[in-house]
């Protein structure tokens, strides 16, 4: 668990990479220059951690790239104190960028392996969610509900009802729509029936899976 000054420097070259991509937004740019991505990946690819790159994880899934985490979080406007639902907690390189955000996150795994590894191992960074939950996200969380945003960090072939419906009047779901590659896809809350829909571009994601195993 050894956070260096050369791993430090290659956070501060990453957003550089990543503003200069297009990410702007001074807060989401301090959390991936404070958050050690290097220790959510495996140690085989510590080297390249800091790259603008996707990478294997446990049970088959990835860690987003770091410019698809900047994005979302950027997207989403995040401020503190907002309520958030994250569909795939994953690595928790997400989760962490949404703590350093100053956002109260509840956090959905449907992976039990990813599950249990990632909520033992996000605390001892320091990141504490208000909830870690191992379940189907495509249900979101209606006990918690309704949140100021909801994320979803895997390639859903269908937006999810539930996850409309658990959104606050002016909050925000921003989803990957689409089978191979997906549509980033924002979703406003106008009232309780009406929804303004922006697709905001191409991105590829692991599939969401229904159920958990």
């Amino acid at each position: 668990m050894k956070d260096t000054v050369k791993h430090q420097g290659l956070r501060n070259q990453l957003a550089t990479v990543l503003e200069a991509k297009g990410i702007t937004d001074k807060n989401v740019l301090r959390a991936i220059k404070k958050i050690p991505r290097h220790l959510f990946i495996d140690s085989s690819f510590e080297s390249h951690a800091y790259q603008d790159k996707a990478f294997p994880i446990a049970a088959e899934q990835t860690i987003s790239q770091p410019y698809t985490v900047a994005f979302q979080s950027q997207t989403l406007a995040i401020k503190g104190g907002d309520k958030i639902l994250e569909i795939g907690t994953g690595s928790g390189y997400q989760t962490a960028v949404l703590l350093e955000l100053k956002a109260v996150v509840y956090s959905i795994e449907r992976q039990r392996e990813l599950f249990k590894k990632t909520s033992l191992f996000l605390p001892k960074l320091g990141y504490k969610p208000k909830k870690f939950i191992f379940g189907d996200g495509y249900k979101g969380l209606p006990e918690q509900a309704p949140f100021d945003k909801i994320i979803v960090t895997a390639g859903a072939p269908y937006v999810p009802k539930p996850l409309l419906g658990q959104l606050k009047i002016g909050g925000m779901l921003l989803i990957p729509v689409g089978d191979e590659t997906q549509i980033m896809t924002l979703f406003i809350r106008k009232s309780a029936k009406e929804f303004e829909k922006h697709e905001l571009g191409d991105f590829a994601f692991v599939p969401m899976l229904e159920e958990k195993n």
